[in-house]
């Protein structure tokens, strides 16, 4: 059974075998932890994902999926980049939501990673309530079947981590 373990503090500093990205479907950086990552890992992570682009990934990658580069000068072995879902009012996209973390666990197995670190997913910039993100975070990676021995969410600041907290305490 993969263990769920939660860290207030910045993904940029954890050592894994894979570090997930949240990162948009350029796979080229941008704001939040997908900048975080890209500057902290340096210029191989970039010149991989410009290679995604030109290669497999010529629209971007789509929302919902998975994909595997060098982790740079980050302390991991790989960054599994996922693009997850903005949230619209309204509309529920939370399928999309739990596609990023089974993805990002079957790309980890196809790998061989033991270790991998989650941030919040769409909880950022993209504007997805953080306690529906928690819920479908822990009941997705807790329903998925996986060689991963832990997964550990990274959460950025306290209140992340106290509504992660609750929601494993549930379930």
């Amino acid at each position: 059974m993969t263990a769920i373990t939660l860290i207030q503090g910045d993904i940029t500093q954890q050592s894994a075998d894979v570090i997930v990205n949240a990162a948009n479907s350029s796979l080229l950086g941008g704001g939040g932890v997908d900048g975080a990552i890209h500057r902290r890992g340096g210029p191989a992570i970039l010149a991989e994902c410009r290679d995604l682009r030109a290669s497999r990934y010529g629209r971007g990658l789509p929302t919902g999926q998975a994909v595997a580069t060098t982790a740079g000068e980050l302390d991991a072995r790989w960054v599994i980049h996922t693009v997850g879902p903005r949230f619209v009012p309204g509309e529920d996209r939370s399928r999309l939501l739990a596609s990023c973390y089974r993805e990002s666990l079957r790309v980890a197995d196809e790998l061989g990673a033991r270790t991998v670190a989650f941030p919040a997913v769409s909880a950022g910039i993209y504007g997805w309530p953080i306690a529906d993100a928690a819920r479908i975070a822990v009941e997705t990676v807790r329903a998925t079947e996986t060689d991963v021995e832990e997964v550990r969410f990274v959460l950025f600041d306290a209140q992340a981590y106290e509504v992660f907290a609750g929601q494993l305490a549930r379930t």
